[in-house]
């Protein structure tokens, strides 16, 4: 039984869909809230089974002691919702930390207990109460904790967590619906934005302040004539975020020139319709999925040098790194490609080279496969 705590397609659950699309076990998904994820569940078909978890959804990432006390009563429910659909599985696999945290009160003694580490264990993402209980949970209740980076291991380590407990299976993602990708499909994107052969520069993900789609606002500020797209949009409480960006992106320096799309299905076309994939992230980010993708689109991209970033990108051969938090840099990075177009072919290509070579599902399921077939007796 997998357990995720959201219906929304964000990256880790992406990284499910394949999973359970491609694994030879058996399964089924639990969900804490709806959404477009169970469609895509359904639609290959698993079964899925909808919990709701009420006030649950309020204990977010920076939560305190009075958020998570209040929020007890809805555990327990929800923890004993979660027993009930899961008899009989051999194991819970829970692909975030707040489904980790209800599949360990919900685990039988004779079930192995998987957790997915898809999060930065850091003070820039988790308070030090969530940390602490998060790495109490996993250190006593896991069975193997599964980190998508190295970065990810190190902070559960770095925060107390038993070096034995955990093992890193990098994201798989398909080069498939790239290749799929036609010329026409892409020219009609750009014509549909009124772009035209205007430069343009892009950025997916959703919107949040530690993604820094603020850095490429400024940024593009510093290149007249430059265009921006934005594609995501804000899932988790950052509505507020989002509409500064659309604040700032109306200025007069900026005016007609940034492009916010939302949230969109279409990320392979709309991803070979830039010509610069650039990934802004403040704090290092977990994994870094949009970096690969970039990379199997064929763009050349930029990356903040931090987190899983720099697991994926060799600087200057397959990517470019910058600093966070740093338009100058990001603007640096940025003219270099403009202004050396055999240079910019270059490091694309070498890009989605190590993409296919060392981010492939196959791999990905055959690594966790083995994992979960490792505890049966």
């Amino acid at each position: 039984m997998y357990v995720d705590q959201t219906g929304q397609l964000g990256g880790g659950e992406l990284s499910l869909l394949d999973l359970v699309r491609h694994s030879s076990h058996i399964s089924e998904v639990a969900l804490f809230s709806d959404g477009p994820f169970r469609d895509a569940l359904e639609n290959l078909p698993v079964p899925v089974h909808l919990l709701t978890p009420g006030k649950i959804r309020d204990v977010r990432s920076n939560a305190g002691m009075y958020a998570v006390v209040a929020a007890l009563p809805e555990y327990a429910a929800l923890r004993n919702r979660l027993a009930s659909v899961t008899q009989g599985f051999d194991v819970l696999y829970a692909n975030s930390q707040k489904a980790f945290l209800i599949a360990a009160l919900a685990r039988r003694r004779n079930q192995t207990l998987i957790w997915h580490l898809r999060d930065m264990l850091t003070a820039e993402h988790f308070s030090s109460l969530m940390r602490k209980i998060a790495v109490f949970a996993g250190n006593n209740a896991a069975s193997v904790i599964i980190g998508n980076s190295k970065a990810t291991v190190e902070s559960f380590e770095q925060a107390g967590g038993h070096p034995d407990k955990v093992t890193v299976v990098y994201n798989g993602i398909s080069p498939r619906p790239f290749d799929q990708v036609d010329k026409l499909e892409v020219e009609a994107c750009r014509l549909d934005l009124g772009l035209h052969d205007k430069p343009l520069i892009g950025l997916f993900g959703r919107l949040a302040a530690w993604k820094g789609q603020h850095v490429l606002l400024e940024a593009l500020a510093m290149l007249p004539g430059v265009h921006g797209l934005i594609v995501g949009e804000a899932l988790f409480g950052e509505d507020i975020y989002a509409e500064t960006l659309r604040i700032r992106s109306q200025q007069d320096d900026l005016r007609g020139r940034v492009h916010m799309l939302g949230f969109r299905k279409n990320i392979p076309a709309l991803m070979k319709m830039v010509d610069i994939v650039v990934h802004t992230s403040t704090a290092p980010e977990p994994f870094g999925r949009v970096i690969v993708e970039g990379m199997l689109a064929g763009r050349p991209v930029i990356a903040t040098r931090a987190g899983g970033a720099i697991e994926i990108i060799d600087d200057g051969v397959n990517g470019l790194l910058i600093a966070p938090q740093d338009p100058k840099d990001l603007v640096r990075a940025i003219a270099s490609l403009q202004s050396n177009s055999a240079f910019a072919a270059q490091i694309a290509e070498a890009g989605r080279r190590k993409a296919v070579e060392h981010f492939s599902v196959d791999a990905m399921v055959r690594s966790i496969d083995r994992i979960i077939g490792s505890f049966k007796s």
